[in-house]
């Protein structure tokens, strides 16, 4: 039994050093001069507290409006397809193709493209509506996580009786709001969660976008410090992949999870 566990180590292992080894290239990047190769840590106490705060506030703006725009769009993306994708299952399941359609849509669409519809749409809120506010970034990116938080919730929903859940609630006289949010959702938490993980993931790593629409986002702001102090832009992208790779460790920890009693 151990000797056939050994291949799995060894390719585990493998892939572990495969994905890690990108990542240290980043930190020793960050630390070490290219041309005289000496060692220093000034590029992360520049980002924690350091002097030259001036320098890196794009940097800092970009990172809060990402945070924003990963909460608006997460709050916007659930609204909008939780109890679409709910009614769907058990009112209208002929339309459950055409929605899977639409939500999956986007992948198919390179972001320049995106881009290029969404500059008129843009425009117009910047000038008619709200104003030109990074935040308002919130309404592209729902439509860009759309198909990874579609398949998350779609898993989630497949796993549940859902037509016999809604049928026992309402024979007890619940009514569709209670069932939804008292009888659905609570066994919807790890699905949901996924969606939200993934999503946030997506929104921060996103540039082409913003970089286009002229706004201050994280990937934005990476790439202005990169000109000026890329050593602080290295440290800035691994703490960020650091983060993903935890929002990834999240996402296994909420989906393994076995409920308690």
């Amino acid at each position: 039994m151990r000797r056939r566990a050994w291949p799995s180590v060894v390719l585990l292992a493998l892939v572990a050093i495969f994905l890690a080894y990108p990542l240290y290239a980043l930190f020793e990047f960050s630390v070490r001069f290219p041309l005289t190769g000496n060692v220093s840590f000034d590029a992360w106490t520049k980002l924690f507290g350091g002097t030259d705060q001036s320098r890196l506030a794009p940097l800092y703006q970009g990172v809060v409006n990402s945070l924003l725009i990963a909460a608006l769009t997460v709050t916007i993306m659930l609204a909008l397809l939780v109890p679409t994708m709910i009614w769907v299952r058990l009112r209208l399941p002929r339309l459950s193709r055409i929605v899977e359609f639409c939500a999956l849509l986007p992948l198919t669409l390179p972001a320049i493209v995106l881009v290029v519809g969404l500059v008129p749409i843009y425009r117009f809120i910047s000038t008619s509506l709200l104003n030109t506010d990074a935040i308002w970034l919130c309404f592209a990116y729902v439509i860009l996580v759309l198909p990874f938080a579609y398949r998350a919730l779609d898993s989630g929903l497949s796993a549940l009786d859902l037509e016999t859940l809604a049928t026992a609630a309402r024979s007890m006289g619940a009514s569709w709001p209670t069932v939804i949010l008292r009888v659905v959702l609570p066994n919807l938490r790890t699905a949901i969660a996924s969606a939200a993980f993934i999503s946030i993931a997506v929104v921060l790593g996103e540039f082409t976008i913003a970089r286009m629409l002229a706004r201050e986002t994280l990937q934005t702001g990476v790439m202005l410090v990169n000109q000026a102090a890329p050593q602080v832009a290295a440290a800035v992208s691994l703490l960020s992949l650091l983060f993903g790779i935890a929002l990834l460790v999240g996402i296994s920890f909420f989906t393994n999870r076995r409920p308690t009693r």
